[in-house]
């Protein structure tokens, strides 16, 4: 009969060095040997509890002998070979900095991650409680090779489609052509050759000791000679395949006892040696509404970011660099970057151009992420200056801060964004400040961008209806004043938002905010408000409106629970 192993790689990798050859040598063992295959059979044996310390049972070393018998050949789904260099610790200390030793991990990525290797044994009896007994081992493989190359396992059944074998050992009926090439596997001897070896073996060296005939006492020494002899030949093939590497050492074998070298051919392409192919898309030439940029320190220290009291700074200093970058980039400045015609003077329209909104995505209280979107979208020039930025500016910040390109396209592909932990917070955030919804509430201040009148529309309410119409947004059902922060009596805020001392917890959370430009128009009050908003119907975001609304200022998000 033919016995049929399929393994699947489930994270596309296998890790594993020939015997006999330093990881450092960057070497593949692909094929996995037969050595290692019926190794890793035992172990899995012990761990899954399928028998206990005492060894395998009759049955077990059965299953083990049977298919030591035979050389496996195989069909080797294509890989690439790969490697990865660490410079790992070495507990050894010169002027009280530990030492490093450079290494190499290399291993072969597995093209196809559903693409199986299949290892065949031809003419193998096994009964059937011995093939249950199989299956059982190899589905409880949780790895091969090094514990990185996690895998998936099984025995395939009748019928299935056997692969075109592209692996063999030598001799072969036909010689391969020039399109193959030879690899040396361990694999190991079957059983009975092993017990022969042994026995001619510790009768050459046992002959300088022979037992004494008669019933001669012989000494404590002239016994331990004997055993320690004796146990450097481990007592049937299954024992061979259990020694570790520190007993093989002190046993003086450079090679396990039991195995053989194996000539195998396989595909002289087996392992590619290139790079692997990356499918190149080429950038959009339409406009995008938004792009979000992470922002990162060398130290990676997140409270080493700009705290969100910054948002209006940090906004400013990135729009210049954008700015500068643009000039450099394309030898002209974007219009939606500028916010002003060719001849220098403002668009007219519902602020259409770039907005720049620093962000708290993980809500620590300090700026990760920088979103720039606009209404009427961001044209090439302006994309390739935003993805070319790489750093910017913070106040006594010792060195700049780091940028990278996160995320591109409309709001609702920045919604599904993940974290670095794989959950979905960051959209959450993201789609708070966009999605359809009936209730909104300030998440940076709102400075009014008029002085404040009593009545009319310069009033605080009218200021914040006419900045939502000048936007295309629908007339608020309700305006309610969160918090002020003004020597202005005509407003006062929401009953039920004092806190200890009188305080409200928007003042708290406001208060210290930068609300004026370092280059551009000022206030004309030093003042700003939080501020919730009830439409009739769901509206989408994002909202800003207000005193720099386009430089993080006067920013919106929905309260939840009403979205569309």
């Amino acid at each position: 009969m033919t016995v049929l192993l399929a393994f699947r790689f489930l994270a596309g990798r296998y890790h594993a060095t020939p015997f006999g050859h330093h990881v450092n040598e960057g070497l593949i063992e692909w094929p996995p040997s037969p050595w290692r295959l019926l190794r890793a059979l035992i172990s899995v044996g012990y761990t899954s509890g399928l028998w206990d310390g005492a060894g395998p049972p009759d049955m077990g070393r059965n299953l083990i002998e049977k298919l030591s018998c035979r050389l496996p050949c195989y069909y080797l789904p294509d890989a690439v070979g790969t490697h990865s260099r660490h410079y790992m610790p070495t507990a050894k200390f010169d002027n009280g900095k530990e030492k490093t030793t450079l290494v190499f991990d290399t291993w072969a990525r597995v093209k196809d991650e559903n693409q199986e290797l299949v290892v065949i044994w031809r003419d193998v009896i096994l009964e059937g409680a011995e093939l249950s007994m199989l299956s059982d081992l190899v589905e409880r493989m949780n790895y091969l090779g090094r514990s990185e190359s996690w895998i998936e396992g099984r025995v395939m059944k009748d019928g299935e489609t056997i692969p075109e074998i592209n692996c063999f050992a030598e001799p072969h009926e036909e010689i391969p052509d020039r399109n193959w090439e030879q690899v040396a596997l361990l694999a190991s001897e079957d059983a009975e050759t092993y017990k022969a070896w042994r026995a001619a073996c510790l009768e050459n060296e046992l002959a300088h000791l022979p037992l004494p005939a008669g019933k001669k006492k012989l000494s404590r020494k002239y016994l331990r000679d004997r055993e320690r002899i004796e146990e450097t030949y481990p007592i049937d093939l299954l024992d061979c395949l259990q020694k570790d590497t520190m007993w093989l050492r002190s046993h003086g074998w450079s090679r396990p006892p039991g195995s053989r070298r194996i000539f195998y051919w396989r595909r002289s392409n087996a392992i590619s040696i290139s790079a692997r192919k990356i499918r190149v898309v080429a950038r959009s030439k339409q406009r995008v509404p938004a792009m979000l940029l992470s922002l990162t320190n060398a130290s990676r220290n997140d409270h080493a970011l700009p705290q969100v009291i910054r948002t209006l700074p940090q906004a400013e200093l990135l729009h210049r660099a954008l700015i500068s970058i643009a000039e450099k980039v394309a030898g002209k400045i974007p219009q939606e970057l500028t916010g002003r015609d060719e001849t220098g003077k403002p668009l007219q329209g519902a602020h259409e151009h770039a907005h720049i909104n620093p962000l708290d995505l993980d809500s620590d209280g300090h700026l990760d992420h920088v979103l720039v979107w606009a209404t009427s979208g961001l044209g090439i020039t302006a994309q390739e200056a935003i993805r070319a930025a790489r750093k910017t500016f913070t106040k006594e910040g010792i060195e700049p801060l780091r940028l990278a390109l996160a995320a591109t396209g409309d709001f609702q592909d920045l919604a599904k964004m993940i974290d670095e932990y794989g959950r979905n917070r960051y959209g959450r955030h993201l789609a708070r400040l966009a999605k359809r919804a009936l209730n909104w509430q300030s998440v940076t201040p709102f400075v009014p961008p008029r002085y404040i009148k009593m009545r009319g529309k310069n009033c605080l309410e009218g200021q914040i209806r006419t900045e939502l119409s000048r936007r295309g947004f629908p007339n608020p059902a309700s305006i309610t004043i969160l918090a002020p922060q003004t020597q202005c009596q005509s407003v006062s805020p929401e009953r039920g938002t004092g806190g200890e001392n009188g305080m409200t917890t928007w003042h708290r959370h406001f208060r210290h905010f930068k609300l004026a430009r370092q280059r551009g128009p000022q206030p004309p009050l030093n003042c700003w408000f939080a501020v919730r908003l009830e439409f009739e119907s769901p509206v989408g975001g994002p909202i800003a409106i207000g005193y720099g609304s386009h430089f993080g200022l006067g920013l919106f998000k929905h309260c939840g629970g009403d979205e569309a």
